[in-house]
């Protein structure tokens, strides 16, 4: 049959993937519901009222046909108000979002610089891109700048970083802000596992070190990870938002995005809007029970290990006390690593048994 060399030589590896099905009971960190939306019953309510009121409740075309619809449209006018950027536009996954700002962006003459640790959805179509693609050191502001001097360009700059770094937990540089102005460069911050969770008003890397939006700068969200539901917004100003609209073929080429998610992404949005103080006080409680073992200001705490075997059995002896964590191996790192994801569904004194659990475990 076919791929069965392939797939011998990955269970040597023990890099074969596989769908399982996890207890309720478990405790979770390991996924990206940091902010335990998914728990909501009383929104999911409000969102299913909010659909029902239409007289139809799935998308029926692509937005650039007949798709777009009255749900879209109010959440987009929503986001633009809340994170103070001039247009946006919905899209059906990150995944997608990132396929569109590679490939819609970057026209003849552009140079997008990218971070060596940048997201799969963004590297996957820079390989089309070509000599247009330069990597830079991760989270390494003067390397980039060391490349923008050297690599010519007879058209626009642009530059590609994460406001948190899902596999490591860091968070971007606040000098990449601006390099991106001092350069005339279009900065684009991947805000999947940011947007939510920093800053004073959970609003993501703009918000955690007090910068303005501003002409430059390009938001991608995520509406899984934080705010529980599913699909993906970018922000910007207007002529970039249109330009994408209209070019982007992993827009217009697809159905839009689902009401039902869009509906439950303004409805979990706006609880999280009324409710900030109190959602990043319990988010600074999780990253206080893990402190004594790991420091992180995002709320990924990684655990980087010499031996893949002996991560997976700390992950089983984690899941033995009822604590699911996440297992990363390659080609999602380079190195294996347990990936705790902070979330307050959990409450304090099961972060801080966590805690003292890995802390006995011989490393």
């Amino acid at each position: 049959m076919f791929y069965i060399k392939e797939l011998e030589a990955m269970k040597k590896a023990n890099i074969v993937r596989s769908k399982q099905i996890y207890s309720h009971h478990l405790l979770d960190y390991a996924s990206n519901d940091y902010l335990g939306l998914s728990t909501h019953k009383d929104l999911l309510t409000l969102a299913f009222e909010k659909l029902s009121s239409y007289p139809y409740h799935s998308p029926i075309a692509s937005q650039a046909i007949n798709g777009y619809h009255p749900i879209h449209q109010e959440f987009e006018e929503f986001l633009k108000k809340y994170f103070g950027f001039e247009s946006a536009t919905l899209f059906g996954s990150g995944f997608l979002a990132n396929v569109a700002l590679f490939e819609t962006l970057v026209r003849k003459g552009d140079v997008i610089f990218v971070d060596e640790l940048y997201h799969a959805s963004g590297r996957l179509p820079a390989r089309l891109l070509g000599s247009q693609v330069v990597f830079f050191s991760h989270n390494n502001v003067q390397d980039l700048e060391e490349k923008i001097k050297t690599t010519p360009c007879k058209n626009r700059r642009l530059i590609a970083i994460e406001g948190v770094y899902s596999m490591d937990g860091d968070i971007a540089s606040k000098d990449f802000y601006a390099l991106a102005h001092t350069y005339n460069a279009l900065l684009i911050i991947d805000e999947a596992h940011s947007s939510g969770i920093l800053g004073k008003n959970l609003k993501g890397y703009l918000d955690f070190y007090s910068l303005p939006p501003t002409p430059h700068i390009i938001k991608l969200g995520t509406l899984s990870k934080a705010y529980g539901s599913y699909g993906a917004f970018v922000l910007a100003e207007k002529s970039v938002i249109d330009f994408l609209f209209t070019k982007a073929k992993s827009s217009i080429y697809t159905t839009a995005p689902s009401l039902f998610d869009i509906a439950l992404a303004h409805c979990n949005l706006a609880y999280l809007a009324s409710n900030t103080t109190t959602i990043s006080q319990k988010l600074q409680e999780q990253k206080q029970a893990l402190a004594p073992l790991i420091s992180t200001q995002s709320q990924l705490a990684i655990l980087p290990y010499k031996s893949q075997d002996l991560m997976l059995e700390h992950t089983q002896a984690l899941l033995s006390e009822g604590y699911l964590v996440g297992s990363i191996r390659k080609p999602t790192s380079q190195t294996p690593r347990i990936r705790i994801s902070l979330n307050i569904k959990n409450t304090q004194k099961q972060s801080e048994k966590l805690c003292k659990i890995l802390q006995n475990f011989d490393k």
